[in-house]
């Protein structure tokens, strides 16, 4: 399994219940608003499509889990995944939801300390024994805004013991912040240099598309992009890439080849890892986009067509997000079957069996096609 860059669900250990909606039900006439053209009315035109935040306490994280993932040489890898509490990223992006779980504050001193006692003091955390962490908060860790350079210290103390230490960052956040943490994240006991963990910095191209790039609100440029990575590649940081699988502005038959464009932009750019995101509705601004006919939620088919593409390309490790995946269910008789196959591809880093569903029709696993199709009755992808 893979887990990225998703909110956290009540399944995640210690996770939140959900509550609240997209703003439609209060704010019908909203949704009639085209998506506005200027960069200055767009955070606006995000922002009132919401619903509710999910309370959150600065204190406890959003969630938690265990789970595995191959590294460079292909051992399977426990990690920790902790979803940190914090302040929402300052930009709007129209595809993320993550704000749902956040603070509308920096949280105060002590309380990223609090939050990780809470996540390795659970007792499956302990017994799974985790040789990597990533820590996810819902925005960018470098941030100034959201996480103080004075908890840095006690943070990097709870976290170099890892052989790996993961966060994410928007790409504007690289720059000298990064290294103080690689830094403190590095020194072993005592305060010396050596014997710590290595960083990894998780950053979100979306696409290499640049025009549905610029309109994802994201504030970022494919040559920002580039920068921002080779910055981390100079200093000697890894780095894995987001990339969304069909977005909203781009057209469903062209979102496999932008997919792979992509990753393969991110592959040039020295990453070691893509992760495919499938877009998910469910934030208010993808659902007003739907209606304008400017969205359309992938079928899981796109998902498999992608992490095929990109394992192809041969530059480096692959992993589909799965996380949510039942939001994409169509078909009971092949959806299950073709999960658990998803899953096996990101930990075999090898494409998985070919399939059909008598069902609904659908085939997958590239030209080949299985002698044994999936009975059932169910509508189609």
């Amino acid at each position: 399994m893979s887990t990225e860059k998703t909110a956290p669900s009540p399944a995640a250990m210690g996770g939140p219940r959900e509550s609240g909606s997209p703003g439609e039900d209060s704010h019908p006439e909203a949704y009639l608003e085209a998506y506005p053209e200027a960069v200055r009315d767009r955070n606006r035109w995000v922002v009132e499509r919401r619903g509710a935040r999910v309370p959150v306490d600065p204190r406890r994280p959003a969630g938690w889990l265990v789970e595995t993932e191959p590294d460079g040489e292909g051992r399977e890898i426990p990690i920790l995944t902790v979803f940190l509490t914090n302040r929402e990223c300052p930009w709007r992006c129209v595809f993320c939801d993550l704000w749902k779980h956040t603070l509308e504050r920096r949280v105060g001193p002590g309380d990223l300390a609090a939050q990780w006692e809470v996540a390795s003091g659970d007792e499956a955390v302990r017994e799974a024994r985790p040789r990597w962490v990533k820590l996810y908060n819902a925005g960018s860790f470098f941030d100034p805004g959201a996480i103080p350079g004075g908890e840095w210290a006690s943070l990097a103390e709870r976290v170099r013991g890892f052989d790996r230490v993961i966060v994410e960052s928007h790409p504007r956040w690289i720059g000298d912040r990064v290294w103080r943490w690689r830094d403190l994240l590095r020194q072993g006991r005592g305060g010396a240099e050596g014997g710590g963990a290595e960083l990894e910095v998780a950053m979100g191209l979306e696409t290499a598309n640049p025009a549905v790039l610029e309109r994802l609100n994201k504030g970022v440029t494919l040559d920002g992009f580039r920068r921002a990575a080779s910055a981390l590649r100079r200093e000697g940081v890894a780095l894995r890439v987001f990339v969304l699988v069909q977005p909203p502005f781009e057209e469903p038959s062209e979102t496999v080849a932008w997919a792979v464009r992509s990753a393969a932009f991110a592959f040039e750019c020295g990453a070691g890892v893509v992760s495919l995101i499938p877009v998910r509705p469910g934030n208010g601004a993808l659902e007003a986009l739907q209606r304008l006919g400017q969205f359309t939620a992938p079928r899981l088919g796109a998902l498999e067509q992608a992490w095929e593409g990109v394992h192809r390309l041969g530059r480096g490790r692959v992993f589909a997000d799965l996380w949510g995946l039942e939001t994409f269910r169509r078909c009971s008789p092949c959806f299950d079957r073709r999960l658990e196959r998803l899953a096996g591809m990101n930990r075999s880093q090898a494409p998985g069996w070919a399939g059909h569903c008598a069902s609904c029709g659908d085939e997958w696993g590239g030209r080949e096609k299985s002698t044994a199709g999936i009975a059932g009755s169910g509508g189609g992808w």
